[in-house]
């Protein structure tokens, strides 16, 4: 039986392969000389402006990378997602976060069921809890109304919430909402993150949310019990269910642990970790901390790149031309890395959720057919707001390896500052680094100038830059909830669409469990070490003497007793 065809066994594949060598022959200091290719590599929709025309690649580059797409049969696959069909094959599953920011009278199935309603119910939901939350008529074990949030959860129960929060805190109008509130994130196991997050909180003014869909994530519900103790220990157990909610699908346990049932929010198997911002996971903090409204203006902007995605020309559709170039850009001109560089401090989580969701998404080694990969797949994605940036790693992009980069900049900033006298606002100090940057990145700079520039000898090569380093640009209007779902579903969807070219399953992440069951074996033997004074066995030499050496100080705790964070 003959195996599964690969992408890379295409006649497509092996044009644009042969193809390189005449880009390879380029450099984007003469490509952007053409008026008519760079006015051609741009994309715009909704106030989203994308200029791709310092791209390593031509107008002939980008038509074969739509044959390529037509042959890897890329709109097809984008139907069966949001019709439902279950592409995560791996784990019989549909890949529906589209649903969860779909108008109510949309239509969208998972096992002939229109889950669109079952979303709304439990938005519903949510608004009337936040409401009753925030107007202060849920009050704690004392009587007092709670005005701080601690969210419980790890992985994408973390990042993407995380992300979107930060993104918010500065924008006047969820400034404005979020008035005398705090919202604080838990997710590493660390007691260090425990001491941090409850750090100069009180326990009768806050509200637990603990996040788990099965509410068995190890690392998130060691947190939760901790927590819970924290509350316990201040306002005694009956103050549990008035300071702890839970957003799971498993009630016995969520109800076991101490939470009402009827204070659980679901979310479904369609919903992947690091897609689940838009799902109770992101929508119920975030509503707790600025309200409903502003959280459904997010999910707003998030569903207008749902339909821009799935309705919008190749030539057009900004996600799919982004992942038809990050394909090219590793693929082909083999950059195994992308920066993500937003010109706004605002989006300073952007790029550790974005980290994830490809990540995790795509660094897989074999085809969705469980066919090795000859290719390379996925991608390192790292970042930091400009100008933190340039002071940091920009070395390395300007003069070292090559790495694709993708500049966010904003027109209009969420905290707009002026001193009079000076050449320019703050914010346009702060542009004027995101529009310079990709052309220095682009052109570079030649010996020539150098010389002409009169630089002595021994430094021309230092101050030598090659250029011809790709990036891209992003120009968003404004930053407000609604740009900022649309960022999300722009890369949510670029992710895809990568992983639909290069054949590979996005929706898993086997490869986060191996690492899961070895850390049980560990565990148990700390256990058993602590408790009973059993000596390591079974681990091979060198674990064997860095668990032997951890074990031989006295641990700072005594296992007897229950000791809380003391910041």
């Amino acid at each position: 039986m003959a195996s599964p065809a690969l992408i890379s066994d295409t006649d497509q594949w092996k044009t644009l392969q042969a193809h390189v060598g005449a880009i390879h022959k380029t450099h984007l200091r003469d490509l952007m000389t053409d008026a008519d290719r760079c006015k051609a590599m741009t994309a715009e929709f909704e106030g989203v402006f994308l200029d791709y025309s310092r791209q390593q690649a031509t107008t002939e580059t980008v038509d074969k990378l739509f044959k390529l797409a037509e042959t890897a049969k890329l709109k097809e696959k984008i139907d069966k997602m949001f019709k439902g069909e279950k592409i995560n094959t791996t784990e019989n599953r549909s890949v529906l976060h589209v649903a969860l920011r779909a108008p109510r009278d949309a239509v969208i199935n998972s096992d002939g069921v229109n889950v669109v309603p079952e979303v709304w119910a439990v938005k519903d939901k949510i608004k009337q809890f936040s409401e009753t939350f925030r107007s202060g008529s849920w009050v704690g074990a004392t009587g007092k109304p709670l005005t701080n949030v601690v969210s419980v959860g790890i992985g994408g129960s973390f990042l993407g919430p995380l992300f979107v929060h930060t993104a918010l805190q500065t924008d006047p109008e969820a400034a404005e909402c979020a008035k005398g509130r705090q919202l604080r994130f838990l997710a590493n196991v660390d007691p260090v993150d425990v001491a941090r997050s409850i750090k100069d909180l009180d326990p009768a003014t806050t509200l637990v949310v603990v996040v788990s869909k099965t509410f068995t994530t190890a690392e998130t519900m060691l947190n939760a019990r901790t927590i819970k103790e924290w509350i316990v220990s201040a306002l005694g157990p009956q103050a549990v269910s008035k300071h702890m909610i839970a957003v799971s699908t498993n009630l016995k346990l969520v109800k076991e642990f101490g939470i009402d049932p009827t204070n659980a929010f679901a979310f479904w198997d369609w919903v992947g970790g690091r897609y689940s911002v838009c799902s109770a996971v992101g929508v119920l903090p975030l509503s707790l901390q600025y309200g409903f409204p502003i959280v459904q203006k997010f999910l707003e902007g998030a569903s207008s790149i749902d339909n821009h995605f799935h309705t919008s020309s190749f030539e057009k559709n900004i996600p799919v031309l982004l992942g038809l170039l990050s394909v090219w850009n590793v693929s082909f001109l083999g950059y195994p890395a992308r920066a993500i560089l937003p010109y706004s401090q605002a989006l300073e989580k952007l790029a550790p959720h974005i980290q994830q969701l490809s990540m995790e998404s795509n660094g897989k080694g074999v085809s969705i057919d469980g066919v090795r990969l000859p290719y390379e797949a996925g991608e390192i994605d790292f970042g930091e707001p400009g100008t933190n940036g340039q002071h940091s790693f920009y070395q390395l992009i300007h003069q070292g390896r090559v790495i694709p980069c993708d500049f966010i900049g904003i027109i209009k900033s969420q905290q707009p500052v002026y001193l009079k006298g000076e050449t320019v606002s703050n914010h346009d100090e702060l542009m004027s680094n995101f529009f310079a940057q990709p052309d220095a990145l682009a052109y570079g700079k030649t010996p020539e100038q150098l010389q002409s520039e009169k630089v002595p000898e021994n430094l021309i090569s230092h101050k030598t830059f090659q250029g011809n380093r790709p990036s891209l640009s992003f120009l968003l209007s404004s930053l407000s909830a609604y740009e900022i779902g649309q960022l999300l579903s722009i890369y949510e969807h670029r992710i895809a669409v990568q992983g639909f070219i290069w054949g590979i399953n996005s929706f898993d992440q086997w490869g986060v469990e191996l690492g899961k069951s070895l850390a049980s074996t560990v565990r148990k033997q700390l256990h058993a070490s602590r408790m009973e004074g059993k000596p390591v066995e079974g681990f091979n030499p060198s674990s064997a003497s860095l668990l032997t050496r951890f074990l031989a100080v006295k641990p700072s705790t005594p296992y007897d007793t229950t000791v809380l964070p003391k910041v």
